[in-house]
């Protein structure tokens, strides 16, 4: 399936295309989602912010001047909103939520098995847990479906592109050691 052309996409928005804003709700939706909820917001602001963000994009339509920064700016515009409602609840800290992409029991394995991945799923997001809470946030917003760029995840967490990659990086070893030391 060709990938759809952004620039394309949010003229047709612009004029009215339901189509279009769908698709293109389609496409950044998981990162809106995910901005929201890496700043420990609940349920409900949470999805005032997705709103608040989709909403902040209908005003703009016409204005995006990189529409190939799409994601950027969504996500740049999800973290504002985020910072915005944290700060009317006096809540001053963003951190991440992992337990949100913690998988769901689909049921139907056996027994043995089901155990045995949640004893290791259960591990494995209390490692996460433990890490700093920007690399929580990192890791969150990598492990999307499709994942972001670099520049999205620039925007959606205020820190270097360049720096994405190390810090990625860290902080995977930093979950493999402290997995490692449960283990043992």
């Amino acid at each position: 399936m060709p990938e759809p052309d952004t620039a394309a996409l949010l003229e047709r928005a612009a004029a009215g295309d339901q189509q279009a804003w769908n698709a293109l709700v389609d496409c950044y939706s998981g990162l809106v989602w995910s901005v929201a909820r890496s700043h420990r917001l609940g349920s409900a602001d949470a999805a005032d912010v997705f709103q608040a963000t989709w909403l902040r994009l209908v005003e703009h339509l016409g204005a995006i001047r990189e529409p190939d920064r799409l994601g950027a700016w969504l996500a740049t515009t999800a973290r504002r909103e985020s910072l915005a409602v944290l700060r009317r609840a006096g809540r001053d800290f963003p951190v991440g939520d992992l337990i949100t992409l913690e998988p769901r029991d689909n049921g139907g394995d056996e027994l043995d098995k089901d155990l045995l991945r949640r004893e290791r799923d259960r591990a494995l997001w209390q490692a996460v847990r433990e890490l700093p809470a920007q690399c929580q946030a990192v890791l969150r917003l990598l492990l999307l479906d499709p994942p972001p760029s670099y520049a999205e995840v620039s925007a959606a967490l205020d820190i270097p592109v360049g720096s994405i990659g190390p810090t990625r990086a860290r902080c995977l070893d930093h979950l493999r050691r402290r997995l490692s030391s449960d283990a043992a």
